[in-house]
């Protein structure tokens, strides 16, 4: 199986290789014939046309676009391990909508040995996890207690639907055991309800009790299991989910939580970072935090993102496909980001939970290809603003999870994500576009080595584009070219090729394109296709190998309709990168 692939994807690379050296062909595979001794290429051509030309090529004529790279300086920067997938509490009960899509993905009780799992992590390497999730404020902790070690329970007046939960210790050597052998960083949230008492309705008060977890975290120190960051209560904040807290008595809770941290603790570089609230952003409630616990307490702010609606709403492909729907989430982040700026200079922010649709995510949506059309947005928009981290709802669990409940087989997010983390680097770069707002480009560094590496996606279902690429230090932003006159292929070899540098040849210059589409055009399809191939596990669960095409760089770039691209230009000139 491994062969076959390697043999469809060899000839996918060629194919698309030649589509792009002759922008013509992506439509019809045909072109003029005007240049002298084509009639042979021109053949071959068609012929790989017709037996291997990959789904992604559009059958109407292609818009023209450009993208302009402003190399000279970042604008942003994310955490080298900004890709994060969560691990929930929710039991097999947990049902929305007359669905019940858990099955056995919590904590308490994941296959933890199922070898697709640990392959599925190690694939990151140093994948951050976090632990939580809306229960995590009935978890007690068996250690340094007297109660017997429960389970969730459906409890009719409980938080949610359920009774308070446990967790064992030797679940969470177990858990450690996975973590430790795959690498993984691992964020775990803590109980901040532990004490309180229900007021009225969602109001909780009271002094947290801190007991039970100065335990937890002393057990956790002394087996030796690093915790890159504790997370202090779940969806408190602002009107709160279910439960919420007051922020002037969430902020001298915090205080406490950290005063535990570094007593444990001992050597300060061992101290992991304390990460709070873990809700939705409500501005007052969020500075009053900050206010109240001070300079240095809090490490990094979290917030959660669900900006599609409920899984019962029959509108979200429609929400995924609209610009200006999307665009109301850069709103959140830009607060965000100016909430820290005005009050709390030494935190950072981090999206430390985000499924796009609440209550288990959108079956045949949240699963499927469309949605990494949402995810690689809400990746690229959230690192515009400094956001260092992003978490995914959920690792497996759900609707949305990375990995199938079922069979823990990947979702198209999971190779979206992977994608992510080995292409685009920490460093955020700013860009102009010249086109229509259904085309959406990102611009990062690239990971760990020369370049830049492009993200580009189009909402159209109708509509392809031919993308061409500029450097601002070579082109003039307020002369905005005339797009609607079409120039001949030379000249946009002209323009393309404004950023190469004065003494490159194109001719051995390349670039890596990594085209995602869905199967057979199906936007609700499990399976995607990487450069017109499936990307599928092989027979012992590893992760296939993601090969790009080399593309020549003085070429346009071709984005199908509602498909994504990153596109890596190992010899950008961006300073900023060096």
């Amino acid at each position: 199986m491994v062969s076959l692939s390697w043999h469809k994807q060899t000839a996918a690379a060629r194919t698309v290789a030649a589509l792009n050296r002759e922008p013509g062909l992506h439509l019809h595979c045909l072109v003029s014939g005007r240049r002298r001794n084509m009639e042979v290429r021109l053949l071959l051509l068609a012929l790989i046309c017709l037996h291997s030309a990959p789904r992604w090529a559009s059958a109407q004529q292609p818009e023209e676009a450009t993208v302009i790279v402003k190399g000279s300086t970042k604008i942003a920067e994310t955490d080298e391990n900004y890709i994060c997938a969560t691990i929930d509490w929710w039991p097999p009960e947990k049902c929305n909508y007359n669905q019940c899509p858990w099955g056995q993905s919590s904590i308490l009780n994941l296959d933890l040995d199922h070898p697709f799992l640990a392959q599925a992590i190690q694939a990151f390497d140093n994948l951050r996890i976090r632990l939580g999730g809306s229960l995590q404020d009935r978890v007690v902790y068996d250690v340094g207690t007297e109660s017997p070690c429960s389970p969730f329970r459906n409890m009719s007046n409980g938080l949610f639907g359920f009774s308070v939960g446990c967790l064992g210790m030797d679940r969470w050597d177990k858990l450690n055991g996975l973590f430790q052998k795959t690498g993984a960083i691992v964020t775990f949230g803590v109980n901040a309800l532990y004490g309180r008492y229900n007021v009225r309705r969602s109001i909780w008060a009271g002094k947290w009790n801190s007991t039970n977890a100065y335990d937890f975290v002393k057990y956790t120190i002394s087996k030796g299991y690093p915790v890159g960051s504790w997370e202090f209560g779940n969806e408190l904040s602002g009107h709160g989910i279910g439960a919420k807290v007051d922020a002037k008595l969430y902020g001298k809770d915090v205080i406490e939580f950290k005063s535990i941290l570094q007593q444990l603790y001992k050597a300060p570089l061992s101290q992991p970072l304390l990460l709070a609230p873990g809700g939705f952003f409500d501005q007052q409630w969020y500075s009053q935090l900050l206010q109240t616990s001070g300079h240095g307490v809090v490490n990094a702010l979290t917030h959660h993102v669900y900006n599609l609606g409920g899984g019962d709403d029959a509108h979200l492909i429609r929400k995924i496909l609209d610009p200006k729907y999307l665009d109301r989430a850069e709103d959140t982040y830009r607060d965000m980001q100016l909430t820290i700026q005005r009050h709390g200079t030494w935190a950072s922010a981090w999206v430390s939970e985000s499924g796009g649709v609440f209550n288990n995510g959108g079956p045949q949506v949240s699963n499927t290809f469309i949605n990494s059309i949402w995810y690689l947005d809400q990746l690229g928009m959230a690192s515009k603003y400094n956001t260092k981290v992003f978490c995914r709802q959920t690792l497996i669990g759900g609707n949305y999870g990375l990995l199938d409940t079922q069979t823990f087989l990947p979702n198209p997010d999971y190779y979206s994500a992977l994608l992510w983390n080995r292409l685009m680097g920490n460093g955020v770069l700013s860009i102009d576009t010249i086109a229509p707002r259904r085309l959406r480009a990102y611009a990062h560094c690239r990971r760990q080595q020369q370049g830049i590496t492009l993200l580009l996606i189009n909402l159209s279902n109708t509509t392809g584009y031919n993308v061409t690429l500029q450097n601002d230090i070579n082109v003039s932003l307020g002369k905005r070219p005339d797009l609607e006159k079409r120039s001949s292929f030379t000249q946009r070899l002209k323009k393309a090729v404004s950023w190469l540098g004065s003494k490159s040849s194109s001719d051995t210059r390349k670039r890596e394109e990594y085209h995602l589409t869905a199967k057979d055009g199906n936007l609700q399809s499990k399976t995607m296709l990487l450069n017109g191939v499936s990307l599928e596990l092989g027979d012992d669960g590893s992760v296939p190998t993601m090969n790009p095409v080399l593309v020549a760089v003085d070429s346009p770039v071709y984005l199908a309709p509602t498909s994504i691209a990153f596109v890596v230009l190992p010899k950008f000139e961006a300073k900023a990168c060096s």
